[in-house]
């Protein structure tokens, strides 16, 4: 449903894949099915990845994490048949000084949940983002910060859950997603990581070329 939400506003999403809850349920209801993956792809969304596992980083050793956490890139490029786009979410939120360290060179970027506007210095590998939770009573905040990275000019990212009328306290409601979704396009550029992180490189090229 929150993939149907942005294809509206002619806007498209990142989607970051624990590939062992396939075909599983869970304290949050159904997950998600292969035909989910494809028709993902096949709209436009980006897929990236979440662990294999769903792997806190901070209740098993650094090298499991590292293990699970390639092993999840390589079994959903191989899944949803898409080359890995490198972009990764730490589940939970959970990041240790050593995963940021030692897995920033082998990711195109990180996001975790602290919450704020990456700009004007981005940490690639910790990008901030902001849950976006519950139903309508949560659209002022979420309206708020999309003012302030107006005027800031920086790069806000928003996360859920499932979306649903009855969501999760990790979901919202199509009602909460559709008035953020419809906010943002009013007046910014909705965009995958993928999309955000080619527009930081190219924009990275035509400072060092000026400076040449």
């Amino acid at each position: 449903m929150g993939g149907e939400i942005l294809k509206r506003f002619g806007a498209r999403g990142t989607y970051y894949v624990a590939t062992d809850l396939m075909d599983s349920s869970n304290d949050l209801g159904e997950q998600f099915h292969l035909g989910d993956l494809h028709r993902l792809v096949e709209d436009g969304h980006e897929l990236a990845s979440h662990t294999k596992g769903h792997l806190s980083s901070r209740k098993v050793s650094f090298a499991t994490f590292r293990d699970n956490m390639r092993k999840g890139r390589e079994s959903l490029a191989r899944a949803a048949d898409i080359e890995d786009s490198g972009n990764f979410a730490y589940p939970y939120g959970h990041v240790t000084f050593e995963a940021k360290r030692k897995l920033g060179p082998e990711l195109v970027s990180s996001r975790g949940t602290c919450g704020g506007i990456n700009g004007p210095a981005i940490d690639l590998n910790l990008l901030r983002a902001n849950s976006l939770y519950g139903d309508l009573s949560q659209l002022n905040r979420a309206s708020e910060l999309i003012s302030r990275n107006e005027r800031k000019k920086g790069w806000l990212i928003f996360y859920t859950h499932d979306v649903t009328e009855k969501p999760s306290k990790f979901g919202c409601t199509p009602g909460l997603l559709e008035a953020v979704v419809a906010r943002a396009a009013a007046a910014n550029k909705i965009m995958t990581v993928t999309a955000v992180m080619g527009q930081l490189q190219a924009e990275t090229r035509q400072r060092a070329a000026v400076l040449a």
